[in-house]
C-alpha cells in the first residue's frame, strides 16, 4: 500500500524533471556537445527510452528532452524553443 507521501515524492520529482531549468541545462549541452544531424537521433532515443520510463535507469525526463533535441534541428521550432525558454519565469503565460 502506498502512502502519500510516495504520491507527493512523485509529483516533486516529476515537477523537477520537466522545469525550465532541467530542459535548458539539456539543450545547452546539446548545442555545444552533438552534431546538427544527431540532435534528431538523440532526440527519437531519448523519446523511445522515455517511454520506458518505469524501469530503473531510464525516466519519464527523456521525452521532453527528446523532443527538445528534435526541435533543435528544425529553425522555427528552434526559435520558438529558445524564446519559451528565455521568458521570464516570473511572468504568466500570454497567448
Amino acid at each position: 500500500m502506498k502512502g502519500p507521501w510516495q504520491s507527493w515524492r512523485l509529483a516533486t520529482a516529476l515537477r523537477q524533471a520537466f522545469s525550465k531549468a532541467t530542459l535548458r541545462r539539456g539543450i545547452m549541452w546539446g548545442q555545444k556537445n552533438v552534431p546538427p544531424g544527431a540532435r534528431s537521433v538523440l532526440g527519437v532515443a531519448l523519446i523511445f527510452g522515455g517511454i520506458f520510463g518505469f524501469m530503473p535507469i531510464l525516466g519519464f525526463w527523456m521525452i521532453p528532452l527528446g523532443g527538445t533535441f528534435i526541435a533543435l534541428d528544425i529553425p522555427p521550432l528552434r526559435r520558438r524553443l529558445l524564446a519559451w525558454l528565455e521568458r521570464n519565469d516570473d511572468q504568466p503565460d500570454k497567448k
